[in-house]
């Protein structure tokens, strides 16, 4: 009779409660230890592990078989619980053993070049990622897919109780560059010379949706973005994407708070508190430098331009006499810092366009400084004041443009505040970031953009100023952000045919452009279009937070490297010469070296 290697339980089940119960067990062989004739086999499924023994006194045939059993073996055994005699309290399944009289080996394998068993320090990434499979094998990967698929299922749960309808929209769309980023391009056999775009979000379909009737639609889509990588971005993204008529922003986003809610207490046992704080994005930036602020610790930025202006500083005035600003940031009991350590902070800052950075120590014998001889004592206690530098403190300051001050001191407050251990453990501090410019200015096409993309709706107090100061316009438009990563973010939607050509001018689209990219668009909003609005959130990014990882790679099951290649298959890769001719393509490919 061929051996039956369906489970009757899985390698996390067994406790004392099922001493005595005759059980069939799969999985792989995850150790195996010989100690004084007895065999020790831990078989491990995606559940947990389980101990074996395998004793010659009571079939030595079966002994010999399970001594000539490796690592990562799938092997069935069928056998009686018995209670465990020295207990393994790491174990769920510590205080019993099978005793096997039975076995099947069902597949053989390979030594894996890496360890499932042992730590993977040693390991660089890109073998991991190679043999992914065997990386998920290990645990660690397979348990944040297990709260990947939590969170997906009591996101579909919520939205389905306040009555959200999810509905598939197209994956082959039209390539529409000005709504976002580059496009992932598809050639048309059919059609030659012609592509689709894979989409970068389900925007337009989605606000079709609410002009046909289906007011509250959501879907967990894929998304594809040819952009620049970095660990908390892919190539190819899931993203919540929802959309509702006949509501405001505050609608929505307590709709949001109570999903997040939902999906903290159920994959981590956290209750969040509501409602979330509000930040205009003006106040992020002159703050924090950044429009998505981590707000677990302090060190917010300090604009010290009128003080400095008053110095002798050469470095600071001519700064500030082209526009530029100084700003400082406090680090509490930083006044032991090193020179190496201060030297550090200068070189840190460096790479995001700052010149060098001045401080300021405050210290018990008096104040030590690299800037000292530039301020008078009325100045230094005019910074002290401001800044509430006291003693023992650093203060550290940066001068230069807006942005290289803005973006060079958020990271370096990041950068101390990892460094110093300054982020308490286990706290989630959520923000909603508002009030974002409608538009940017490209210098380099000299012409008007939209911040987020052109179907955002102007704020209503600001419609006066889209003719005469543009720039100055704010969008209805809100992020989520948390713990410095910003999860998400939507809109009102323009929903009036009128304003939204405007806004098309407003970005120097001529009539034909907006016929050859927008045309069905248009002409849908003519037919009756109700207010309405929408969100979107980085799925991959909120279960990276759920599960306390810094790189988003180890939430996504075959991800791709941050040049977008996936190391297992080697893609991407040329295609044939057959298929280039029937795509009527001509191409010259790149060598890709794999490791």
């Amino acid at each position: 009779m061929k051996f039956d290697y369906r489970r009757s339980h899985t390698c996390g089940d067994l406790d004392l409660s099922s001493v005595g119960k005759r059980v069939t067990l799969s999985g792989w062989v995850h150790r195996r230890r010989d100690l004084g004739g007895l065999i020790f086999i831990d078989l491990r499924d995606r559940f947990g592990l389980t101990q074996l023994i395998f004793d010659p006194n009571k079939n030595q045939d079966l002994h010999t078989r399970a001594s000539k059993l490796r690592a990562e073996w799938v092997i069935s055994i069928r056998g009686e619980v018995a209670p465990r005699g020295t207990a393994n309290e790491r174990l769920a399944t510590g205080e019993i053993e099978v005793q096997v009289d039975e076995l099947e080996i069902l597949s053989p394998a390979k030594t894996p070049p890496i360890s499932i068993s042992d730590d993977l320090t040693d390991v660089s990434e890109e073998i991991r990622l190679k043999y992914r499979y065997l990386d998920i094998r290990r645990g660690e990967i397979a348990k944040n897919l297990a709260v990947r698929h939590l969170a997906m299922h009591h996101t579909r749960n919520y939205l389905h109780e306040h009555g959200f309808l999810e509905i598939t929209t197209p994956i082959l769309v039209k390539s529409i560059p000005e709504t976002g980023a580059r496009d992932y391009l598809v050639p048309s056999r059919i059609y030659p010379g012609n592509f689709y775009g894979l989409p970068q979000s389900p925007q337009i379909f989605k606000q079709l949706l609410m002009v046909s009737c289906m007011d509250k639609y959501f879907q967990i889509a894929q998304c594809f973005r040819d952009e620049n990588l970095r660990a908390d971005r892919q190539p190819e993204f899931t993203q919540i994407d929802i959309e509702m008529s006949f509501g405001i922003p505050e609608d929505l986003q307590r709709l949001i708070e109570g999903l997040m809610v939902k999906l903290f207490k159920e994959c981590r046992g956290i209750q969040l508190p509501t409602p979330f704080p509000y930040m205009a994005h003006k106040d992020c930036i002159e703050y924090y430098g950044t429009d998505r602020p981590d707000l677990r610790f302090g060190m917010s930025l300090v604009r010290l331009d009128d003080i400095v202006m008053r110095s002798t500083s050469t470095i600071f005035l001519e700064t500030l006499n082209v526009g530029g600003c100084a700003k400082a940031i406090l680090v509490k009991s930083g006044a032991t810092a090193s020179r190496k350590e201060l030297d550090n902070y200068v070189q840190f800052v460096q790479q995001f366009g700052l010149g060098g950075l001045a401080w300021i120590k405050r210290q018990e014998e008096g104040v030590s400084s690299s800037v000292a001889k530039f301020f008078t004592e009325e100045l230094m206690q005019e910074i002290f004041s401001r800044t509430q530098l006291e003693k023992g403190d650093l203060l550290l300051i940066a001068a230069g443009t807006e942005e290289a001050v803005n973006q060079g001191l958020d990271h370096l407050r990041r950068h101390i505040a990892k460094e110093k251990k300054l982020i308490p453990e286990g706290q989630f501090n959520f923000l909603w970031v508002v009030d974002f410019p409608l538009l940017r200015w490209n210098a380099e096409d000299k012409r008007m953009e939209s911040e987020h993309h052109p179907f955002t709706s102007p704020h209503p107090d600001d419609l006066h100023l889209l003719d005469t100061d543009p720039l100055k316009v704010r969008a209805l438009a809100y992020d989520l952000v948390l713990n410095g990563y910003e999860l998400g973010g939507g809109s009102q939607r323009i929903h009036n045919g009128d304003l939204q050509e405007k806004m098309f001018g407003i970005l120097n689209l001529t009539p034909q452009e907006i016929e050859e990219k927008f045309g069905f668009f248009v002409e849908a909003l003519k037919y009756g279009t109700p207010p309405h609005l929408g969100v979107a959130f980085g799925l991959d990014r909120i279960v990276m937070l759920l599960t306390g990882t810094e790189n988003i790679r180890d939430v996504i099951a075959f991800p791709k490297t941050q040049k977008g290649s996936d190391l297992m298959m080697q893609t991407p890769s040329p295609a044939t010469k057959k298929q280039l001719n029937e795509l009527k393509i001509q191409a010259e490919s790149v060598e890709i070296t794999w490791i």
